[in-house]
């Protein structure tokens, strides 16, 4: 089996960033992006000509292997209920939605009509679609779906560069979870990091200018020599009075982060560190996240 003819419903970031992707990648006969404007996005997957835009839905060609549904969660039924009211699938279709959270239950509509669905999320953050196909290959998608509906989302991995893992539809959500924390959650903590800098008296452009570079040798140290031994810093090193020194210069509520993540870190180090720090740390830790709780459940 090998691609044909691939429609992607919605150009938005990840639709046109997979769309210029496959079209990239030479493996697609044709390629078709549904859309709810009459113009298309100026982008070069239309201003070249590298894909069909149709406004609206239709019918999709009868050598169509692959649909993927790109558009916002909450409009994930509503478009696979539009698909489907056009008609029986292409034989050996398969549908997708891009989601990382939602069930591939909610393509139930396109099931009866013959495509195999399952889910096709990429863990690749898209800050902009002219450049997003630049950093989809060596990436990785997680898929969920039957057999043969894996199989399909194969093929457009490895068209695309992607690695791929499946992951169990009875565990999407603690899956989608741990893509969070890496991802979105660092947004936050890297903001908490910059506003701490501020606070020290550096100018805030030179405090994300400054974060950048190190977030990036972090984890490129990761990468290269995986968890316990990239870890850096007073609680990696057993550092009592330094990680105190911290926690008395931080607000209460920075305290309590601090306190949380810091507990994480001495778990995964805990290790290379003698057993008497190791718990004098984690009492001064739950202290901190003690008080912070205490204080949540009594309204004070």
């Amino acid at each position: 089996m090998s691609l044909r003819s691939v429609t992607i419903v919605g150009p938005g970031r990840m639709g046109l960033t997979l769309g210029m992707a496959l079209a990239q990648s030479r493996e697609v006969r044709s390629l078709t992006v549904f859309g709810r404007h009459p113009e298309p996005p100026a982008h070069p997957l239309f201003v070249k000509d590298m894909a069909r835009y149709v406004f609206g839905v239709e019918p999709l060609e009868r050598d169509s292997t692959v649909v993927l549904l790109a558009v916002p969660d909450a409009h994930v039924p509503e478009a696979a209920h539009a698909l489907a009211a056009q008609g029986p699938a292409p034989e050996g279709c398969s549908s997708f939605h891009l989601s990382g959270a939602l069930p591939t239950d909610v393509l139930e509509p396109l099931y009866h009509q013959g495509y195999g669905i399952g889910s096709f999320h990429p863990l690749v953050a898209v800050s902009h679609p002219m450049t997003g196909a630049d950093h989809i290959p060596g990436s990785y998608v997680a898929v969920t779906g039957a057999p043969e509906t894996v199989r399909t989302a194969r093929l457009v991995a490895d068209a695309i560069g992607m690695s791929m893992f499946a992951v169990p539809a009875s565990r999407r959500a603690l899956y989608h979870a741990a893509v969070v924390m890496a991802s979105s959650y660092l947004i936050p903590m890297l903001g908490l990091s910059a506003r701490l800098m501020e606070r020290a008296g550096i100018d805030p452009d030179d405090a994300t200018t400054a974060l950048i570079p190190l977030v990036r040798s972090t984890l490129a140290s990761v990468e290269e020599h995986g968890f316990p031994d990239s870890l850096r810093g007073p609680i990696a090193r057993g550092d009592l009075e330094t990680t105190a020194l911290h926690l008395r210069a931080l607000d209460a509520g920075d305290q309590h982060l601090y306190a949380l993540v810091g507990s994480e870190v001495l778990r995964i180090g805990a290790d290379g560190l003698d057993p008497r720090i190791v718990e004098e740390m984690k009492e001064m830790f739950d202290r901190y996240v003690g008080l912070e709780t205490t204080r949540i459940g009594t309204g004070e």
